[in-house]
């Protein structure tokens, strides 16, 4: 090589300052991967636009269409409708419920919705139109759909109250949508419906976006809202529910928010008309909708329903379902061995998961003194490893150590450290295990140990 040839191979410390940003784009590829050609309705409320603006939310969205997820666009204008009002100086009418706060929307306010919405709208699509180098949306050549894909019908009297021009969805042109997401197209839906004699309706956003999710089967509604998040009765933000978990959350707690205990029912319809995960996510948070679709502990609650509802506590009857789980793991050396008799001893440790009826993953927790557990014999069927049930084992048994007062995990393991330490755990040594399991660590196996703080 020539003495005066450029050294092209990268320094130490470049190779260590990239290292973060190629980890990252590793980890997310299967994320990228399971979400192409996906349905999203996202909706976000009014005061997102107040709080951090639009700008960094449209170019989000505007990464996800470009890595193949279809989009439907839905936006809030409830602050907006204020400031109309207060420049024409109405005074804002609401219903007095105990179920809803809808809007008493009469003609005068009607054009306040039209005017804020119009004005949103605008916005919207002017930023998706942004095309400047050195910015995110640099290259971007997106289309934006919006339209009368909303039917509407008044919400009526209720309780001796007249809505006047405040509806409900009552159809969603789900066929036109698809169409448009087909050909590549975000679609942006405003707040309003239309009657089919053509009159015009103030809708709630929540229902707008629910309905068009419900219509669609969409994959996933993600809802960016001011409502703070659930918590459990320990005080600890809750990060998922089931539907039975949710009905029964609510039902306890009465004394929730109006509009928070409205978004929730409107969330757990969506679940019961074929919508297969609702995300809550805070709307005053930069890039929450990244970090929730992105990392592996998102930022926001979900609401679920069959896979969930399929994570149960073992019993007596799956210790032959539990054994064909893992034998195959202990041949290859993967899993420590447990004959029939030692899992039908420890059965009560072991969470399994199913679908069906049929088990594909299992876990077990075992107890030790000062607060210490130990994460064992996690084993999911080959034919549905990438699904995600591995994680909500993981969850489950974190959720059983909490609550048995475990403040740290330890697992074992020969061939899946990486998959631990994506997870929050971290290296450590045999001299970190408790004594007494100390004394029975397997030196034929030199398994890594991997610690992870609760």
């Amino acid at each position: 090589m020539p003495t005066n040839a450029p050294n092209l191979a990268p320094s130490a410390e470049e190779s260590a300052s990239n290292f973060p940003f190629v980890g990252w784009l590793r980890d997310v590829a299967p994320y990228i991967h399971s979400f192409r050609e996906k349905t999203f309705v996202i909706a976000f409320a009014g005061e997102l636009v107040q709080e951090i603006g639009l700008e960094n939310l449209i170019e989000d969205i505007a990464m996800l269409h470009a890595m193949g997820m279809r989009i439907v666009l839905v936006h809030g204008i409830r602050p907006q409708i204020e400031e109309q009002l207060m420049l024409r100086k109405i005074k804002s009418k609401f219903g007095k419920s105990t179920m809803h706060s809808y809007r008493i929307t009469d003609a005068a306010a009607l054009e306040c919705v039209k005017e804020a919405a119009g004005e949103l709208r605008l916005d919207i699509e002017a930023a998706f139109s942004r095309g400047l180098p050195n910015t995110p949306m640099a290259g971007s050549r997106i289309s934006v759909i919006s339209g009368n894909f909303i039917t509407a019908m008044p919400v009526g009297v209720v309780e001796g109250i007249d809505y006047i021009h405040t509806g409900l969805v009552r159809k969603v042109d789900s066929s036109s949508i698809k169409q448009s997401l087909d050909s590549n197209k975000i679609v942006l839906l405003s707040p309003l419906g239309f009657s089919p004699t053509g009159q015009a309706f103030n809708l709630a956003y929540e229902d707008v976006a629910a309905s068009t999710a419900a219509a669609l089967k969409a994959d996933k509604l993600i809802f960016l809202s001011p409502y703070p998040g659930l918590k459990d009765a320990e005080g600890d933000i809750i990060t998922e529910l089931s539907l039975p978990q949710l009905q029964e959350y609510v039902s306890q707690n009465k004394e929730m928010e109006i509009g928070m205990k409205g978004l929730l029912n409107i969330a757990g319809k969506a679940i019961r008309a074929g919508v297969s995960r609702v995300h809550f996510l805070p709307s005053n948070q930069d890039g929450a909708l990244l970090e929730e679709l992105f990392t592996h502990d998102g930022i926001g609650m979900m609401l679920a329903s069959s896979d969930i509802e399929n994570l149960r506590e073992a019993s007596q009857d799956d210790v032959g379902g539990i054994l064909q789980l893992t034998m195959p793991l202990e041949d290859e050396g993967i899993l420590a061995a447990r004959g029939q008799d030692v899992i039908e001893r420890d059965i009560q440790r072991f969470s399994v998961i199913e679908h069906d009826r049929v088990l594909f993953g299992c876990a077990a927790l075992f107890p030790f003194p000062n607060g210490v557990g130990e994460l064992a014999c996690l084993a999911v069927d080959p034919d549905v490893q990438g699904s995600g049930d591995g994680e909500r084992l993981l969850k489950r048994i974190e959720m059983r150590a909490k609550q048995e007062g475990i403040k740290k995990l330890f697992v074992l393991t020969t061939r899946t450290e990486h998959w631990f330490l994506k997870r929050g755990f971290k290296r450590a040594t045999v001299d970190d295990l408790p004594e007494e399991r100390k004394q029975i660590y397997n030196w034929d196996r030199k398994s890594m140990v991997l610690t992870k703080d609760l």
